[in-house]
Order: structure tokens, then C-alpha cells, then sequence
């Protein structure tokens, strides 16, 4: 080999360097890929992930210290996840952080050794996901956010700041198990209260739409959101229409009724996030997700939009008020 056959060898791996240094963690560094259904620009995105690097930070891991994250955003489209997931698993992260059932079952369909640390799932049993709560036995362990006796308490509630309702539509994801699940919960326990349930699906917008439409024109109805990736992505959507139709509507989270919605009772989302930093920790420092069990959420908030209240013509009843977490004014 000549000398300027040397040197141009010797260039080409120069301008190659970087491309390998860039995807390759450095050595020592653990890696984390992060799975999301929001989009990147949703403000919530933002929150979750602060509140989960903020944990990883406190338990010692630092992004460009110790710690490589690799992020995907889905925006709730399933053929992404199925991209995304096969992506992050190419990459081969130590651990990955997923949230809901839609892309925890494309991770594992992906890989059976990386462990997986998942948040918002409501039946990680019934998905198949894990073998048990208290004994997950695979690669994939987590934090459950929603048990399906919570649906009753949705219509309670419901009932309470709106006594006149004989009708109610839940919005669920048709393709989603736990959602039949919790509209059985309700309709099974509906008569008794004196209304009628009905099902709604979610899977785009103009369904969303004009099912509310729909339902909206005959007298005393309300809506139930039931926790699913799609209503989280079209929660304004959901929040203008059944305002607009005069709906009294409650809601999963917290940030719902922030954003105009009457009414929520569910977890404290961040405060998964935060403790999913702890099982990613655990899995870093040796653990298996196998032995580490499913927690249930401990921590519930009421929240009421009293704003919202007064343009439904609602009055919140003194007990209701005074049971709630947050009032928004």
C-alpha cells in the first residue's frame, strides 16, 4: 500500500470516528431508551420526563456523565410504536422506560431480554404483559395506574356534581381490553343509580366528534373519558366539544381539568414517572424485572374546575368541594 493510499485510509477513518464515537455510549455509561405515546410537543411530555430524569438524577445518573437517554415519541400512531420499538431495541439500552399498554406490547414483541419499566398501564396481567403483579416473571415490570372498581367512582362522581344525569357515555378505545373492562365495571353498577351507560369509541377525531354530537342532543347526558394514549391526545378536542354540547364530562388525570375539563379523580401521573426512575435504578444496579413487582398507584386526586361548573349551570356540593385535592378557580 502506498503512503497516499495510507492517507486516505487514514482520512476516512478520521471522518468515521465521530459517527461511531455518537452512537456508541461511552464507556461506563449506562444507556435508557424512553418510549412515548404523547408528542414531543405536548407540554405533559415535558412534565413526565423532567419528573423521571429528575429521579434518575437524585439516584445518582447523569445524561452526559454516567447516563445515555435515546428518546421516541409516537404521538399515539400505532405504526410508529411498532417502528419506534424495533428502533430503541436496535440500539440496546441497558433498561427502557414505556408508558400504557399499546407500546408495551410492541417492546416485548421486540425484544424478551431488555428489561422494561412501564407506567400507566391499567391491567398489565389482562395485557399479558407480566404473569402476576407480586411476581412479574419476564422481562417487563412497572406501576399499574387505574383498578377497575375506579369506573364506579367515576359515575359516582358524576352523579354527585350532577344529580339530574340518567345518561352516560364513556369514551374508551375500542381496541383497548381495559377499557371494556371498566365500561362493564359501569354499566353494571348504572341501573342502580338510575342511568343508562352507553359506549363511546375514540379512534380519531371526527368518531370523537360526532359521536359527542350525537349524544349531546338529547337532555341530561354526561360523559366518562376513560385513561387511554387516544383521549390523552385528543383531550381538547374532547374538552371543547362537551362544552359545547353541555356536557358535564369527568376525566382520568389531573391536567384535563387544567385545561378546561370539568372534573378528575386517577393517579398522580408524575409521581410514576418519578418512581419508575427507581425501578430503572434498580434494573441498572443488577436487579431483573422478573423479581421486581407491579405497584398500584397509592396516590389519588379529585380535582374540580369550578369555572367550568358555573358555564354548566352546576353547583358543586359542599362535601364534593371540600373532599377535593385541587380547585381550580
Amino acid at each position: 500500500m502506498t503512503r497516499r493510499d495510507w492517507m486516505k485510509l487514514l482520512g476516512l477513518l478520521a471522518l468515521l470516528w465521530p459517527i461511531q464515537t455518537l452512537a456508541q455510549p461511552k464507556a461506563g455509561t449506562r444507556h435508557v431508551g424512553v418510549l412515548m405515546y404523547l408528542k414531543e410537543n405536548d407540554p405533559e411530555s415535558k412534565i413526565y420526563l423532567d419528573a423521571f430524569v429528575q429521579g434518575l438524577q437524585k439516584l445518582g445518573w447523569t445524561g452526559g456523565r454516567n447516563l445515555r437517554i435515546d428518546y421516541r415519541w409516537t404521538g399515539g400512531d400505532a405504526e410508529r410504536a411498532r417502528k419506534y420499538a424495533a428502533e430503541l431495541v436496535a440500539l440496546a439500552p441497558d433498561v427502557i422506560l414505556t408508558a400504557g399498554g399499546s407500546h408495551v406490547g410492541p417492546l416485548q414483541r421486540a425484544t424478551h431480554t431488555i428489561p422494561i419499566v412501564f407506567v400507566q398501564v391499567a391491567d398489565a396481567v389482562g395485557g399479558g404483559f407480566v404473569k402476576s403483579l407480586a411476581k412479574p416473571g419476564g422481562n417487563a415490570t412497572g406501576f399499574t395506574n387505574f383498578e377497575y372498581d375506579i369506573s364506579t367512582k367515576w359515575l359516582e362522581l358524576l352523579k354527585q356534581i350532577a344529580p339530574h344525569l340518567t345518561r352516560i357515555a364513556m369514551l374508551r378505545d375500542t381496541n383497548n381490553p381495559s377499557g371494556t373492562a371498566q365500561f362493564g365495571a359501569i354499566q353494571a353498577v348504572a341501573p342502580s343509580l338510575g342511568v343508562e351507560a352507553t359506549p363511546l369509541g375514540l379512534n380519531d377525531a371526527h368518531e370523537i366528534e360526532d359521536g359527542l354530537d350525537e349524544f349531546g342532543r338529547e337532555p341530561n347526558g354526561g360523559v366518562i373519558v376513560a385513561p387511554n394514549g387516544l383521549a390523552i391526545l385528543h383531550r381538547q378536542l374532547i374538552i371543547r366539544t362537551t362544552a359545547r354540547m353541555k356536557l358535564p364530562a369527568i376525566y382520568p388525570f389531573r391536567y384535563f381539568v387544567a385545561e378546561g375539563g370539568l372534573i378528575s379523580y386517577g393517579p398522580d401521573v408524575v409521581d410514576q414517572y418519578r418512581n419508575a426512575a427507581g425501578y430503572v435504578d434498580r434494573i441498572l444496579k443488577g436487579q431483573k424485572p422478573a423479581n421486581l413487582p407491579v405497584q398500584r398507584s397509592t396516590k389519588v386526586e379529585l380535582v374540580i374546575n369550578l369555572k367550568t361548573a358555573k358555564a354548566l349551570g352546576l353547583t358543586v356540593p359542599p362535601n364534593l368541594l371540600g373532599s377535593a385535592d385541587a380547585v381550580i378557580k
